[in-house]
């Protein structure tokens, strides 16, 4: 079963391929974030690796669309305990090596002279690469949470600046030799899912992010319910301790028509809320009502106690 990652991916690698300079801009980004150059005596070729035959096909093509170059897809396994295989896009001609990376800016190392986006599209097709070639995306039932890693920070700011483009900010911060980019939030990751145009996939994120919030409000009310229920109860105990009390020392009929009615009530409906015996009552009371002739019952059951244990220590000191 793929992960959410690997969908998302799939749906990008399968998406139409738009005009020449898009297919510029988007080979632009894998050769950026995990593109390699092998230079010899009499060697010069481009390597491109990736985990996903889909990614592998559309690399293929985009070579083809954008420079009429056919690259080699090489197979190969990066631990033998692993069943699956991963992709190689190699361009081993000299000419073509040359011409490719002519055309994107690499041989040219002024700043000034980096490819520069002036279409919205293209930068839609260079995020889109971005995340194919080093992008990874958490299950968002887990926590929402997007990662790009990139060789090099000169790459990460780059990236960061597209990024601001589409109004979008995004940190980033080194791990090891690698610089990562990260984007934390419901509302961001689905923000550059849109932006990178993978519609599925923002449509089965926002269906789970739903889900996953109407499962936590559901929780937190149920929460919430509970903890007011073992509120009620442990109140409830309390006040009819205190009625007992006051029943077996001065006796209910006692005491006036008005308390004797709340406890008498309380007595017979030990997990009512105060709006319930309030609604019992004839005539009916409010709930403010029933909590302050519960409170009058129990100050009174204080001054029971307080007096039976005065008659305890007199007792003590005259034994």
């Amino acid at each position: 079963m793929l992960s959410f990652a690997q969908q998302v991916k799939s749906e990008l690698a399968r998406s139409p391929f738009a005009g020449n300079c898009c297919s510029l801009a988007e080979i632009k980004a894998f050769l950026q974030v995990n593109g390699s150059l092998v230079l010899g005596k009499n060697t010069r070729k481009i390597l491109i690796p990736t985990e996903y035959a889909p990614v592998a096909r559309r690399l293929f093509m985009l070579f083809k669309q954008a420079f009429k170059i056919t690259p080699d897809i090489l197979t190969y396994q990066k631990n033998r305990l692993r069943k699956k295989s991963s992709y190689l896009i190699q361009l081993p001609g000299r000419e073509d090596t040359s011409k490719v990376l002519g055309d994107l800016g690499f041989l040219c190392f002024s700043r000034e002279s980096e490819t520069a986006f002036e279409h919205t599209c293209c930068r839609r097709a260079f995020l889109r690469g971005v995340f194919l070639a080093g992008g990874y995306l958490t299950n968002p039932e887990r926590e929402y949470h997007l990662e790009i890693v990139v060789p090099y920070q000169t790459y990460a700011e780059e990236i960061a600046q597209l990024f601001s483009l589409f109004k979008q900010e995004i940190r980033y911060f080194q791990r090891k030799d690698d610089f990562v980019l990260y984007l934390k939030g419901a509302e961001k990751i689905g923000d550059f899912l849109r932006i990178i145009a993978a519609h599925s996939g923002l449509l089965n994120f926002e269906n789970i992010r739903v889900i996953k919030e109407v499962r936590n409000q559901t929780n937190r009310l149920v929460n919430c319910e509970t903890a007011n229920l073992t509120k009620t109860i442990f109140a409830s105990q309390d006040q009819i301790q205190n009625i007992r009390l006051i029943q077996r020392t001065v006796g209910l009929e006692n005491i006036s028509p008005t308390l004797r009615e709340v406890a008498n009530l309380r007595l017979s409906y030990p997990e009512a809320t105060l709006k319930e015996l309030g609604d019992l009552a004839r005539p009916s009371l409010s709930k403010s009502s029933v909590n302050h002739r519960l409170r009058r019952l129990g100050a009174l059951a204080r001054k029971i106690q307080k007096r039976q244990q005065a008659e305890i220590i007199q007792k003590g000191r005259n034994f």
